[in-house]
């Protein structure tokens, strides 16, 4: 049996486009170069079929690291809590008070991004403490 070597992250949304560039922002992602034979992905977009045109876009971790994210344009808006988040990893090894100074200052810059910030959840003395924010679409994340 093959073992998994890749995978990628896949985002339902309104404008794949928009999302994308700034979970690009967020993680330090890049848009991925277009497909052969296309100088640019509106090239690509406008050879699609008109309902294609806009319906995906992409990112990638330049260093070839993290996961792809894909985001797909989907007819329906988010209704409910997302079953899958992303924890974006501000704080490691962080705690106290130190921690709490890094989860606000990356909230500071993602909200001047389009983010919303939701709650702080305080350390319990089991976790650390997080913050729950939502992306450009109401998906949410957290910064651990």
């Amino acid at each position: 049996m093959a073992s998994i070597k890749q995978f990628q992250i896949t985002f339902d949304c309104a404008e794949p486009e928009r999302v994308a560039r700034f979970w690009c922002e967020v993680l330090g992602y890049v848009v991925p170069p277009p497909p052969q034979g296309f100088a640019t992905w509106d090239d690509f977009d406008r050879a699609l079929p008109p309902e294609r045109q806009g319906s995906a876009s992409a990112c990638i971790d330049p260093s070839g690291v993290g996961p792809r994210l894909f985001f797909q344009r989907v007819p329906e808006g988010k209704v409910v809590k997302n079953r899958l988040h992303l924890d974006v990893r501000v704080g490691i090894g962080l705690v106290g008070e130190e921690r709490l100074a890094a989860l606000e200052a990356e909230c500071a810059r993602l909200v001047a991004l389009g983010a919303v910030r939701v709650r702080l959840l305080l350390a319990d003395g089991f976790d650390e403490s997080c913050l729950v924010m939502q992306d450009i679409e109401g998906n949410e994340f957290c910064l651990d």
